[in-house]
């Protein structure tokens, strides 16, 4: 046995040898031992990481019969969405029918409804019409808000939001660089005093005198004066601002803004009554976007602050929704800026170029001493603008005439007392021009 074991001990020493570098080359003994000796090379340099790649780089395109069960479930869900929404907001129908009070979000809700159910009329014809939904997709590319709200992905109201976003900054740098064009009408000895002083302080220091003194001075410009008063760049950059289409004439276009700002002052008239500590984020962040104040990367605290801010300036300041938009809009495009809404209003009012400040010197500061020469240069501009806007209402195929009246919602104020003195309004006094009384069911 003994023999036998000595007689194989020189194959198995042959075979450890024949199979060594076999075993080395695939574990790498050879390198792992030399690396313990010497260490690591001197000339080696770290690999950089990896660039982390995107998900929409690194994933794969999906099949075309993955994509299209996608979009149909898509606007599946969408229809199911628009069928409840109109349930609900039938049941909210039969609420104000009844003879009781819808509240801010009832009321948001029945008009989003309402706005979608309009919109199916033209889609409509896509489907009676045979063969008509061939060209429902190039519909849908020329005109993207043909459908309702509730068949909107994601990626569309990013889109939006976006556009809007990069609008208004452009139109926040218009705004600022074009001077305003409108002066008070119809004010007192008193309020003529306070005018002048205001404008020969800030003029002089770039300040005003004092908060109340700002506030007292942009009372006198109502929102109707600044309207009927601003020239067509400015009234296309506020529409713009606001999120409307800056199409048709002057006309159109004032009563367009008009019609939205009185929508705004009645919501501000809600916000107020409610108050804003109950809206949610999505509602809080749709509310300061519809005032034009910036809420992206802003915390929902600093939004609920600067809304609290626009609804105490609108309702107990009482000073004009126009001016608070253009002041939103002179800080709209600095991100770093450091100016509340009082400091952009005071920038709003200084705007106005070094001519019209003499002229609304002479004629709102010191009418009894105006000559007949500068009244008849004055007659002369406005016999301009209104010449201007006879020759776009001839070509103009929809005629408008714009009776709508902002200034009828707001209290009139014959003497205008310092602010710090004023009574600050209690919640029914402050919404009962448009809050009416609550009815009981019987």
């Amino acid at each position: 046995m003994s023999r036998i074991l000595l007689a194989n001990r020189p194959c198995m020493g042959l075979a450890q040898y024949a199979f060594r570098p076999v075993l080395a080359s695939r574990y790498n003994l050879v390198g792992d031992r030399r690396l313990m000796a010497t260490g690591p090379p001197q000339n080696s340099e770290p690999k950089p990481p990896a660039q982390p790649t995107s998900p929409t780089d690194s994933a794969p395109k999906p099949p075309l019969w993955a994509r299209v069960k996608h979009e149909a479930q898509h606007y599946w869900d969408g229809t199911k969405l628009l069928g409840l929404e109109m349930k609900i907001s039938f049941k909210l129908v039969m609420k104000m029918s009844a003879g009781y009070e819808l509240s801010r979000r009832e009321m948001l809700q029945l008009k989003r409804t309402t706005t979608d159910v309009v919109r199916l009329v033209p889609f409509s014809a896509f489907v009676i019409i045979p063969f008509a939904e061939l060209l429902l997709p190039i519909a849908l590319k020329l005109f993207p808000n043909m459908l309702p709200s509730t068949y909107e992905s994601k990626t569309d109201k990013q889109k939006k939001l976006e556009n809007l976003r990069k609008t208004r900054a452009v139109m926040s740098e218009i705004i600022k660089e074009k001077k305003t064009h409108f002066k008070p009408s119809d004010i007192t000895e008193s309020q003529k005093m306070i005018f002048n002083s205001f404008y020969k302080h800030v003029r002089e220091t770039g300040e005003p005198e004092s908060r109340e003194q700002l506030i007292q001075v942009a009372r006198l410009f109502t929102d109707d004066t600044v309207l009927d008063n601003l020239t067509r760049p400015h009234l296309v950059a506020i529409a713009k601002y606001i999120n409307l289409q800056p199409f048709g004439t002057d006309v159109m276009l004032r009563y367009r803004i008009r019609y939205k700002m009185l929508q705004l002052k009645k919501d501000d008239f809600a916000l107020f009554y409610e108050g804003v500590d109950l809206l949610n984020s999505a509602e809080l962040r749709t509310a300061c976007a519809s005032r034009g104040i910036r809420n992206l990367n802003v915390e929902d605290n600093v939004l609920r602050e600067n809304l609290n801010i626009w609804l105490n300036m609108r309702l107990k300041d009482k000073i004009p929704s126009t001016l608070l938009i253009m002041a939103t809009a002179y800080t709209y495009g600095d991100i770093s800026s450091q100016k509340t809404l009082y400091d952009a209003l005071c920038d709003v009012l200084s705007g106005i170029p070094d001519e019209l400040y003499h002229e609304v010197k002479v004629n709102v500061v010191e009418e009894d001493e105006a000559t007949n020469k500068s009244k008849m240069a004055q007659l002369r501009e406005q016999e301009e603008i209104m010449r201007e806007e006879e020759q776009q209402e001839k070509d103009a195929v929809v005629k408008v005439r714009d009776q709508l009246r902002l200034d009828d919602l707001d209290e009139p104020a014959a003497a205008i007392p310092a602010p710090a003195a004023d009574k600050e309004p209690t919640t029914g006094e402050a919404t009962k021009d448009c809050k009416p009384p609550q009815h009981t069911a019987k």
